[in-house]
């Protein structure tokens, strides 16, 4: 049996994570305000938050995507080339990607993450299901940049999958998508058949989305919420829990939901060096999840350098789609 191989190329510092936060914090409050990156709702706690969420009766993204792919799995494997290296960016606990081993047959699996500790165990436990299958983690922050090591296999050697589900594009802007798309085709390589497979959350009732992100049992507000802790413990702050309410609200003009830690008393928030007071009311912009037509993001997509979209939704007429997957050819 194979063992995989682990490569970490990101490194936290801790002086330039406690910098990063504090610009955000210290943003002008006009026009934008204060607002933290998404990534830092993901420490230990958070995460497991966001598992829970995936679960919950409002939020429709997970089960439906997967249900698309169940019900197109042979459809969407006629695009997709037997042998290739699938790059599963973003992977976690890479259940996603290999629930499709089966229809896809790739000959290598490269699993993306932030940090090789979070895809260790998967990785183990899947190399045991499929000891001929060479595979690679890879501890990348790709938000930055998309710069894949040696490990993953001769560039044009044979074809790649990139692999981009649960609508996690949604939390660039479309410009930075643009960017993002842009060097996911170049990682795609030459080879005949490289491509991206991307799940991709489209624009519908505001009052639908609004509850995917504002759920009854109060789930994602204690996933937002959660932030507070992490921020005290990178930069030293003095935030208090009771302080803050979550707000999510569908932004129309920009097509997004938008997540908010919202201050319910005029305080003021300080750290070792610094501080800065917020009024009642005052917001803290934590998270954007940009929703899109299928035209919209295949446009985008062809800006990127890609071909002949194609699409899968949860509908018989895509046009009446909740959730899309959508593969491009490179």
């Amino acid at each position: 049996m194979k063992n995989p191989e682990f490569v970490q190329l990101h490194r936290d510092r801790a002086e330039v994570i406690r910098h990063e936060l504090i610009q955000g914090l210290t943003a002008n409050p006009q026009p934008g305000g204060a607002e933290v990156s998404p990534k830092f709702l993901y420490d230990a706690l958070g995460s497991r938050l966001f598992e829970a969420i995936t679960e919950l009766p409002e939020y429709y993204p997970t089960r439906t995507e997967a249900a698309i792919f169940r019900a197109h799995a042979q459809a969407i494997a006629r695009h997709v080339p037997e042998g290739a290296t699938l790059i599963d960016l973003g992977a976690g606990n890479c259940g996603k990607a290999a629930g499709l081993f089966g229809v896809f047959s790739p000959a290598r699996y490269v699993a993306v993450d932030i940090s090789v500790d979070y895809l260790r165990g998967a990785l183990t436990c899947l190399q045991r299901q499929y000891p001929a299958m060479d595979m690679v983690g890879v501890g990348l922050d790709f938000s930055h940049t998309l710069d894949l090591p040696p490990e993953v296999g001769e560039p044009g050697a044979e074809p790649r999958v990139l692999f981009y589900p649960g609508s996690s594009v949604g939390n660039f802007t479309p410009g930075q998508a643009l960017v993002f798309l842009r060097q996911v085709r170049v990682a795609c390589t030459t080879a005949a058949g490289s491509g991206l497979l991307i799940g991709v959350d489209l624009v519908k009732d505001a009052a639908e989305l609004e509850a995917a992100y504002d759920d009854a049992l109060g789930v994602t507000a204690a996933f937002n919420r959660n932030l507070i802790g992490n921020v005290n413990r990178l930069v030293g702050s003095d935030m208090q829990l009771t302080d803050w309410a979550h707000l999510a609200l569908f932004n129309a003009v920009e097509s997004r939901i938008e997540m908010h830690l919202v201050a319910r008393r005029d305080l003021i928030v300080q750290w070792p060096g610094g501080s800065r007071a917020f009024s009642q009311g005052e917001r803290i912009h934590t998270e954007n999840s940009y929703k899109w037509t299928i035209s919209g993001f295949s446009q985008l997509l062809r800006e990127a350098g890609f071909a002949n979209p194609l699409v899968w939704t949860d509908a018989p007429t895509p046009a009446y789609g909740r959730f899309a997957v959508m593969w491009a050819s490179a």
